[in-house]
């Protein structure tokens, strides 16, 4: 525990020197100001155009920066060697990997915390209309945004050998699972048998953490009716009572075995040397 503690501030300090983290922290801050400026005319309360645009424009930039920021600090372990430094020191593999994880968590929620935090204050005194429930809600699909992607960065990282490999599947990944989602998705499923289209879609769904999160927040928006009769069952178990714990046991257990895939592949590279 206490190793864990010392690689997350040593994560910390890193992450605020990086100008890579200044370059993502002014860029959402802008992004957030800008999108209260273009709906400064509109109330912006439960699932709609506007909010469905917001949205989106947040699902672009929040994982490809995690994406980056993520598993660039793994592979700079690799090139600068300093895991070989820190390998010699009796900290366990697992401390390392949470440490890491912990430690970038705290730097990417700061910067969105930052960003939101801004267009919050400024809304307030601008008179700029912002529904609670819906601020509430930004807020955690941007985190569960950052969550779920860095545990895929450390993934990345750790199968990569340098930055530019690590770049490459980074951008690789956010493509896939961002841009190209809904075009690949309907084509693949169209191979399909019908009865199989349910829980394939189910099963692609959970796996995607882009469109696990968008889904359970438009759902919580109230914009349940616009994702079709398909999702009519993710409607139904995200609007009852236990829904919300479900969700985060889905996200826990996502996180969990992520984190379980780069424990073993750090756990394997230690033992082989």
């Amino acid at each position: 525990m206490r190793n864990m503690v010392q690689i997350a501030r040593r994560e910390i300090k890193m992450g605020f020197r990086n100008p890579w983290s200044y370059s993502f922290l002014t860029l959402f801050t802008i992004f957030s100001l800008s999108l209260m400026l273009i709906h400064s005319q509109n109330i912006v309360e439960g699932y709609s155009g506007v909010t469905g645009s917001m949205l989106t424009l947040v699902l672009y930039l929040l994982p490809l920066m995690t994406l980056f920021i993520g598993s660039f600090s793994l592979t700079g372990e690799k090139e600068d060697g300093s895991w070989k430094l820190l390998s010699t020191y009796p900290i366990s593999t697992l401390s390392f990997i949470l440490g890491k994880y912990v430690g970038i968590s705290a730097v990417l929620l700061t910067i969105v915390a930052f960003g939101y935090g801004l267009m919050g204050v400024i809304s307030g005194l601008t008179d700029n209309s912002i529904a609670f429930k819906t601020f509430f809600l930004f807020i955690i699909f941007s985190a569960g945004l950052i969550l779920l992607f860095l545990s895929l960065a450390l993934i990345v990282g750790s199968l990569s050998k340098n930055r530019w490999q690590a770049l490459t599947i980074s951008v690789s990944i956010w493509f896939f699972t961002v841009i190209g989602w809904q075009t690949l998705l309907i084509a693949f499923l169209g191979l399909l048998p019908y009865l199989w289209v349910k829980p394939v879609l189910i099963t692609l769904t959970i796996l995607n953490p882009a469109e696990l999160i968008r889904l359970f927040v438009v759902i919580k928006l109230g914009g349940g009716a616009v994702l079709g009769p398909e999702y009519y069952n993710w409607v139904q178990w995200i609007q009852q009572p236990s829904g919300t714990g479900i969700f985060v046991s889905i996200v826990l257990i996502w996180i969990t075995f992520s984190i379980a895939i780069v424990y073993w592949i750090w756990e394997r590279g230690r033992s082989h040397g």
